[in-house]
């Protein structure tokens, strides 16, 4: 029911085919020149007491020059590549322009971006005509809508992974727009629509994975984690905010993580446990070599019966040489010149 519901109000784009501007720019051109002229030879007609003609031809060249003309002229559009507007004509959506060019369409649509920054007014204008230039401006200002690949850097943000330990993660999204009618209709703003559904997703995605995993904490199958799996992570966070955003005509090319460190208050401690845990790891590699080399030892030794070593004189052995190999400091011979006894 919802989706149907969902459906019916979603807005299909379609495409505007729209006249060569340069045709009716010089076709305007002849008309306003024709235009002028009427208003003259309707003064030299008034002048003459031709009054019927002369108000014909300069009530014409009037209406044409101070109403016809200027909104004729506002059909005049110009486009550079991967930009295009999105047009509604007395409400309703009337179609997109796209691709570059010089067009002309209906005077009477309106372009439409929810997006649009408008600029910020000086709080004193030094004439009333620069006053009206910049609210002209502030108005009209970046109507078009970029089909070009964006980049969304959100701010950092504090979220508790898996394990429950707070972390500071930010990413970067690459992100453009590929339907202009569902960007503009079915969202109110889809820059910070995007924005809000990142974050949203970001959570939902790193509460499920811990910061990182440790070698004996698997069940048998390799676990993922945010600084283990990147690759996979990103993956998955840029499907996550696809289905979001989807309703905004926005397609998210591709979504990586730009930063991830513990939070402050814990960060002291976790670095301690990593530490911890690289020094155990060493220890391991330390007494698997060094049992290695006391069995290489006793195995040169007996062969071709060069020495033989009772059991007690092989325990005996295999302490000093694995103190020797295992010990944090350089072992220190003695030399006995008696018995071993």
């Amino acid at each position: 029911m919802n989706q149907a519901m969902q459906s019916k109000n979603e807005v299909e784009e379609r495409q505007i085919r729209a006249k060569s501007g340069m045709g009716m720019l010089l076709l305007l051109l002849i008309l306003v020149a024709a235009s002028i002229a009427a208003m003259v030879f309707g003064i030299i007609f008034l002048a003459d007491e031709a009054f019927a003609l002369g108000g014909i031809l300069l009530g014409a060249g009037i209406l044409f020059g101070g109403i016809v003309g200027p909104i004729l002229f506002a059909g005049l559009k110009v486009l550079k590549p991967n930009e295009a507007l999105v047009l509604t004509l007395f409400g309703k959506y009337y179609g997109t322009l796209t691709g570059p060019g010089f067009f002309y369409v209906n005077p009477f649509v309106t372009a439409v971006n929810p997006a649009s920054r408008p600029i910020q007014l000086a709080p004193a204008a030094d004439s009333g005509v620069a006053a009206m230039q910049a609210a002209s401006q502030a108005l009209s200002f970046n109507k078009k809508i970029s089909l070009k690949a964006m980049t969304l850097d959100n701010e950092k943000q504090k979220i508790n992974d898996k394990l429950g330990n707070p972390i500071i993660i930010g990413i970067v999204v690459i992100w453009r727009v590929a339907n202009t009618a569902k960007a503009v209709f079915n969202v109110d703003n889809y820059k910070e629509f995007l924005s809000i559904q990142c974050d949203s997703a970001l959570r939902n995605v790193v509460r499920l994975y811990p910061y990182d995993v440790s070698e004996d904490s698997g069940d048998g199958e390799e676990e993922k984690s945010l600084r283990g799996s990147s690759q996979e992570i990103s993956e998955i966070l840029k499907n996550e905010i696809q289905k979001k955003v989807e309703i905004a005509g926005l397609e998210i090319a591709e979504a990586r993580i730009t930063h991830l460190s513990y939070a402050p208050e814990i960060a002291a401690a976790m670095l301690q446990r990593q530490q911890a845990s690289a020094v155990i790891d060493a220890r391991k590699l330390i007494v698997e070599g060094a049992v290695g080399m006391v069995q290489m030892a006793l195995d040169k030794l007996g062969e071709n019966d060069i020495v033989l070593l009772d059991e007690e004189r092989k325990a005996a052995m295999v302490s000093n040489l694995l103190v020797v190999l295992c010990g944090n400091k350089d072992a220190q011979p003695i030399v006995n010149s008696g018995s071993i006894y």
